[in-house]
């Protein structure tokens, strides 16, 4: 696996200890975040693990279009990051549709929860040139930066790599065992306080990310509904190949 470096990096002992750094995070540290909707009622409780607090120690490194940036840049001027972890996989031309689809989305929630002191980021472990050619394609405009060379996706549980899968130690949303991909997707939030201290208040994945889908949202209220006779989501397409 490739190492980022870094001042007082976190110790790495393999895919177990990153599953139990994240598993960390479902202890109570914090009281919950308010919220004003509830998750999905078909969500499994480990799609979402309660609000935690852990440091994050580690430098990551990143390459956007302003060339490289820390994870501490990508918060800008705000106190509170969204990183979507965009399921690309490097030496693969497949575009996730599930994670376009939700993508479709972002630029326009991000005109107003910028003003509410949160910033945003897509991240990926393909080159960035790869990124930058999606981006074109799909007309989106949100910060979406590489994490190549860099432990982030490994560590934050939605990268794996082949050596962990062959060996049933790649673990996704809290205890799914991957058995083939070497990239999921999932969202992480991280906080920053006064001093530059950066943590990592939560992550949720699989089902979780689903309350970033507002055009289900929509079909919710239908006669019809999600129209997934067919299987979820089967209707989902890149928005340029309707």
């Amino acid at each position: 696996m490739p190492n980022s470096g870094g001042a007082a990096p976190i110790r790495q002992d393999g895919a177990a200890a990153r599953f139990g750094r994240r598993i960390a995070l479902s202890l109570p540290l914090l009281p919950p975040p308010q919220k004003n909707r509830s998750p999905p009622s078909d969500s499994s409780p480990e799609t979402q693990a309660p609000a935690g607090r852990t440091s994050t120690e580690k430098t990551y490194r990143f390459e956007g279009p302003e060339g490289e940036r820390t994870l501490g840049d990508l918060f800008g001027d705000r106190s509170q990051l969204a990183i979507y972890h965009f399921m690309l996989t490097p030496g693969s031309h497949q575009q996730c549709r599930g994670c376009s689809f939700i993508a479709d989305h972002i630029d326009a929630a991000r005109q107003h929860f910028e003003h509410a002191d949160l910033s945003f980021a897509a991240v990926s472990r393909v080159p960035f040139r790869r990124i930058e050619a999606v981006k074109a394609r799909m007309g989106w405009t949100f910060p979406f930066v590489s994490s190549q060379g860099s432990d982030f996706n490994f560590d934050f549980g939605v990268s794996f790599t082949p050596e962990d899968i062959a060996a049933g130690r790649a673990i996704y949303n809290y205890g799914t065992v991957i058995r083939n991909s070497q990239d999921m997707f999932g969202v992480s939030i991280f906080v920053k306080d006064e001093c530059g201290a950066i943590c990592h208040s939560y992550s949720t994945y699989h089902r979780g990310a689903e309350l970033l889908m507002g055009a289900l949202n929509w079909l919710d209220l239908v006669p019809k509904g999600r129209n997934e006779a067919a299987g979820p989501m089967n209707w989902v397409r890149l928005h340029d190949e309707y």
